[in-house]
């Protein structure tokens, strides 16, 4: 019951800011601003996060694209998790309370197919599972377009090479390239660069944890698709270097209408969020 009065307040609090900023951002008169909205981790807030409830969540909301976070079993399959451990969004230490680590990479698929991925978020989302990458893809199908995220790679060596592979053999996956509806991204510019180099026809973007510098984004443009920072770490000067450069910018993870408005008047290329539906209204009302 907390957790769902503290998401509902949160709710209230991101529409109740939304007020329009005026339109600088719009795609012509008359037309809401060209910003898409990207569900976090789906509707991560309003969900169990990277679970096929919030994935359905953030397409009924309204969400342009879809975000997610990779990583890679004990027997080699790619699932969706955020965390390292499983201990925060699952019941692993009851599931398998004789063992000493919860690692994902220490579990095979099969063990973590067995764990509850939506109670912990609310009773109503028991039974929740985590979701393998291939699930993930078709959840999302032709509904919307996949911004994945290869989480933390430096633990699951060689994981470019699986997610390229298993990726290539989903056909709804590939649909959407084609269509231009995939980025990948990662905070890690060596295993991005390696991805890059695997699969250039992949556009990509790297997540900024400070605010970017002009030198960093000039080199970035050289192979870059976007640039992700954060949206606190920036300001209006920084997004129109970066399309000066030819980048696009996606920022996050934007939760409140007020802080919605800014990215739009500044003109960004799309906005992460744990709330798509409060971004979609926002966007409605310029």
């Amino acid at each position: 019951m907390f957790r769902l009065s503290a998401t509902v307040a949160l709710l209230a609090t991101a529409l109740a800011v939304a007020v329009p900023a005026g339109s600088a951002a719009a795609a012509g008169p008359g037309s809401p601003p060209d910003v898409a909205v990207i569900g976090h981790r789906g509707s991560g807030n309003m969900a169990p996060e990277n679970t096929l409830a919030s994935v359905r969540l953030a397409l009924k909301q309204g969400a342009d694209y879809v975000e997610n976070d990779i990583m890679r079993t004990k027997d080699g399959q790619l699932v969706v998790t955020h965390d390292l451990s499983l201990a925060r969004t699952t019941n692993v230490e009851q599931v398998f309370p004789e063992r000493t680590t919860y690692q994902v990479a220490d579990y095979t698929l099969a063990e973590i197919k067995r764990l509850d991925a939506g109670s912990w978020f609310g009773s109503e989302y028991a039974g929740q599972r985590i979701l393998t990458l291939r699930e993930w893809v078709e959840a999302v199908g032709s509904s919307a377009g996949m911004l994945l995220e290869a989480k933390d790679p430096w633990a699951f060596p060689g994981i470019e090479t699986d997610i390229d592979k298993e990726l290539r053999s989903i056909p709804t996956f590939v649909q959407a390239l084609r269509k231009g509806r995939v980025i990948m991204q990662a905070g890690d510019e060596a295993w991005l660069r390696s991805f890059h180099q695997l699969a250039p026809d992949v556009p990509v973007a790297l997540l900024y944890y400070t605010r970017p510098t002009d030198e960093q984004l000039v080199a970035a443009s050289t192979w870059l698709d976007a640039v992700n920072p954060a949206l606190g770490n920036i300001d209006e000067a920084i997004v129109d270097r970066t399309h000066e450069l030819g980048l696009k910018t996606y920022v996050w993870t934007v939760n409140f209408g007020g802080d919605m408005n800014r990215g739009i008047d500044w003109g960004v290329d799309g906005i992460i969020t744990d709330y798509p539906g409060v971004l979609a209204d926002v966007l409605r009302t310029r």
